[in-house]
């Protein structure tokens, strides 16, 4: 087992909250770490505090206007004209609704994204693991989808700015990772890479193959937009066979992952019907190539996740196990149905409302089978050859139409 990576954690990232009925709920955190602990996979020493992310740091990717707004959205008692504004900057629905200390709040979660970043760049770590990060949908003027600030998109113009490093952005949650994408959409040193259900049912409703980037990041936006109820074996081939080729036509020093595990077929914010085998098998692949092309160096990051019981602490403690080359991967590739420590679940049946997993891996021999399987499969590799037309050469055409 490997000690060469790093777990970036604090208590106060639990204060990132919207209210008590927000799906949005950080007590996953809490819970994860708790099944780390009882496993015996993550000690004190390889934990490391967030540090608070700079205004400037912050304003590198979002408009110093939003970030004014936010501030004046994050008091106690708010003004009048602050309130009025909040629609224009995306905080007041109920999707991302502000909240008293918002600022410094999230401020908090961008640092520790920050700080991961700053031990696998520096050479301290080979990796590290944000699981309070991977806010992907802010966008440089607006918050959204539960996100106020993109802590991904910060730490890659952070990493662009002091590394001057090519960065290969993966984002593995089901929705679309939109709000990094367009950050970067002309910039060929980072290549942002998602696998998320379409769009045409989804929020944010982007991610389409066809969007690629422009000018001299044309070829570098690469989008697998899969069929609602796609299952385990089409979500792995299209994510295998693209993120493959794009890594080999890329050539990143760094990969920074989103880690959203909102895919699964529990979940309630999506339509995916994966199991927790995805979130085995996604981790080792981009484990694998980070250290056949970037000298080991990845940054991993949360992100969504909304069976905060069933889900969340199994898909995000097996992140971690592959980080550290734990002996519980390989035992899981043999032995699927490997009991999850019995005083874990005992621990958090009383908080969940529906039975707890018994199990690392899902028994999906036991799940009904999707009607449409062939059709969805079929849809899929379409979507996968139109995805990699331009990956071996992006300079091939900048008008493919």
């Amino acid at each position: 087992m490997s000690s060469n990576a790093k777990f970036i954690y604090d208590p106060d990232e639990l204060n990132y909250r919207f209210s008590d009925e927000h799906p949005f709920n950080q007590t996953r955190l809490e819970v994860t770490i708790d099944l780390l602990k009882q496993v015996g996979a993550l000690t004190e020493d390889a934990i490391l505090k967030p540090r608070i992310a700079s205004e400037s740091e912050i304003k590198a990717v979002h408009l110093p206007e939003y970030v004014n707004a936010v501030k004046a959205l994050s008091a106690p008692n708010p003004t009048d004209e602050a309130v009025r504004a909040a629609a224009k900057w995306g905080l007041q629905d109920e999707d991302t609704p502000f909240f008293t200390g918002m600022h410094e709040k999230t401020s908090l979660l961008v640092g520790g994204s920050l700080k991961a970043a700053e031990v696998v760049m520096s050479g301290q770590a080979e990796h590290a693991l944000h699981l309070g990060g991977g806010l992907h949908h802010a966008l440089p003027n607006k918050g959204a989808g539960f996100c106020v600030y993109n802590d991904a998109s910060i730490t890659i113009e952070w990493i662009r700015r002091n590394y001057n490093a090519r960065v290969l952005y993966i984002d593995t949650d089901v929705h679309h990772g939109d709000g990094v994408q367009w950050t970067f959409y002309t910039d060929p040193d980072v290549c942002t890479f998602s696998i998320h259900e379409t769009g045409k049912y989804l929020f944010p409703g982007t991610g389409a193959v066809e969007e690629r980037g422009e000018g001299l990041g044309f070829g570098t936006t690469i989008n697998l937009p899969v069929e609602p109820y796609t299952e385990d074996e089409s979500w792995m081939e299209s994510f295998n066979h693209v993120l493959g080729e794009v890594v080999r036509s890329f050539r990143p020093d760094v990969i920074l992952s989103q880690h959203g595990c909102d895919a699964h077929a529990f979940d309630p914010q999506a339509h995916a019907h994966c199991s927790m085998n995805i979130y085995l098998q996604m981790p080792k692949l981009i484990h694998k190539l980070a250290h056949q092309y970037c000298g080991a160096r990845w940054i991993a990051l949360g992100g969504g996740g909304y069976d905060i019981w069933r889900v969340v602490p199994r898909a995000w403690s097996l992140l971690w196990l592959t980080m550290i080359d734990h002996p519980l991967i390989q035992t899981l590739e043999q032995q699927p149905l490997t009991s999850l420590p019995p005083s874990w679940v005992k621990q958090w049946q009383k908080a969940s409302q529906l039975p707890l997993p018994a199990t690392w891996l899902d028994p999906i021999e036991e799940w009904e089978a999707i009607p449409r399987r062939a059709e969805i499969t079929a849809k899929n590799r379409r979507t996968q050859e139109i995805a990699l037309l331009y990956v071996s050469d992006p300079k091939a055409s900048q008008n493919p139409e």
